[in-house]
């Protein structure tokens, strides 16, 4: 055993995806294009809440969307319809996107014109968490009906997210879930975490989270301004 070497491939693999995707973020900042990573478990309400973005914020900005998925392009026609330019990436039986695969997407959704894309990731609470995307911000999806405990179970994700979105509100009455137990459990693993609650189906509470992107996209833009 003395003479077989070990190669610890997952941190290479890690550690050259973090150099791609930083190259990405400085490209994107150099042209003005913010980008959002939106990570979730399958079902938790991702595309109904991009394509509510999208209708809000499409006579503001202009709007790209990475649609990243296994198989099919339910998701892509639907956020297509809402009014964004959106590229369909199959990624082929791989459970999350990463740098080159972004990197790809965006060369084929031509971004030289617009100021704001999506990246909807793969439906996953563990890989996607691990793979440094090139964006500017990482917005984690919760719905209600997951429970309040998914913090302790997959705290990578809630760790390396920038903003917790708790969606399905309007399921609140059924579900045995609690705001306070999903504090507390956040409280072991990024208490610092901001969160928005919403229902993106009525639409309830999601002037908060639209207040949320262009406090964000300003900020972005004025500190182009400065330099």
């Amino acid at each position: 055993m003395e003479n077989i070497r070990i190669q610890e491939v997952k941190e290479r693999i890690i550690t050259d995806n973090d150099a791609v995707a930083l190259r990405t973020r400085e490209d994107l900042t150099k042209k003005k294009v913010f980008f959002v990573n939106l990570m979730s478990s399958p079902g938790a309400g991702k595309t109904t809440l991009l394509a509510g973005t999208i209708k809000r914020l499409s006579g503001t900005y202009r709007i790209g969307v990475l649609e990243a998925d296994v198989d099919s392009d339910v998701d892509a026609r639907a956020v297509y319809e809402a009014g964004a330019r959106v590229i369909q990436l199959h990624t082929g039986g791989s459970c999350h996107m990463d740098a080159d695969m972004t990197v790809r997407g965006l060369e084929a959704l031509d971004i030289s014109d617009l100021d704001l894309v999506f990246l909807e990731n793969v439906g996953n609470l563990v890989c996607p968490a691990e793979f440094d995307t090139g964006a500017h911000k990482k917005v984690m999806i919760l719905s209600v009906p997951e429970g309040d405990d998914k913090p302790l179970k997959y705290p990578l994700m809630f760790s390396v997210s920038d903003l917790l979105i708790v969606n399905k509100t309007d399921t609140l009455p059924v579900f045995d879930f609690s705001f306070d137990a999903l504090s507390k459990n956040l409280g072991q693993v990024n208490p610092t975490i901001p969160m928005i609650r919403l229902c993106a189906l009525d639409g309830s509470g999601f002037d908060k989270w639209i207040d949320y992107l262009e406090t964000e996209i300003a900020a972005f833009k004025g500190s182009k301004g400065e330099q």
